[in-house]
């Protein structure tokens, strides 16, 4: 399974991390307005997108792997505060609050070493042990088809992608805090499904795999 790294990634990316082995692409170049540096949570006003600002490398590189996190606009604190005032009231947040507040508190230099440790913090609490790698080279894209034994997913699952075209994901409906509002938001970041839905998280993960 072949994927971009990503930034608290939606509901989607989990399932393919479900799969066991899975490699991250870390020779890629970066690519704006995609997961790998923003989540989609759900908020009282419906989605919100919370993106961390990159800095623009002096050597003109956009590797991902060499891509570093700018400290504009003071987006930590904005994040956690976005996080929770959307979640605050969700049965899970108090549980799980203490397992990300140090994650905007810690600075990282690297975008790709953040999201690593985000996603390894998600995994540990959904409870799952994926064998998660990072690309040693670059591999030419062969979007959505086998490529030595790989699923490739790093440009499909994306927001300018709808996840129909995945038809080996169908969002299961779970209980969403302002559901009453606008009703059930699918494939959200992770966090949304935990901080609704704790322990029973990998039984939605589960149910949402289509089986082709």
């Amino acid at each position: 399974m072949l994927l971009s790294t990503a930034y608290l990634p939606p509901v989607q990316y989990f399932t393919k991390i479900l799969d066991g082995d899975v490699y991250v692409e870390a020779w890629e170049s970066f690519h704006k307005q995609t997961y790998r540096n923003r989540c989609l949570i759900d908020s009282p006003n419906g989605v919100l997108a919370l993106t961390i600002p990159v800095e623009k490398p002096e050597d003109g590189s956009r590797l991902i792997r060499d891509l570093r996190i700018s400290d504009h606009g003071n987006w930590r604190h904005q994040h956690w505060q976005a996080l929770t005032s959307s979640y605050f009231n969700s049965p899970f947040f108090e549980y799980y609050q203490d397992d990300f507040a140090p994650f905007y508190e810690k600075r990282y230099a690297f975008l790709l070493d953040f999201n690593e440790a985000l996603t390894e913090k998600c995994c540990e609490l959904i409870d799952i042990s994926p064998r998660i790698h990072r690309t040693e080279s670059y591999l030419a894209s062969s979007t959505g088809e086998m490529r030595g034994g790989d699923l490739d997913f790093r440009d499909t699952i994306s927001p300018k992608v709808p996840f129909g075209s995945d038809s080996a994901f169908s969002p299961v409906p779970y209980y969403q805090v302002f559901a009453s509002r606008h009703g059930f938001l699918p494939n959200l970041s992770i966090v949304d499904l935990l901080f609704n839905m704790g322990p029973e998280s990998i039984l939605v993960l589960n149910n949402c795999v289509t089986k082709t």
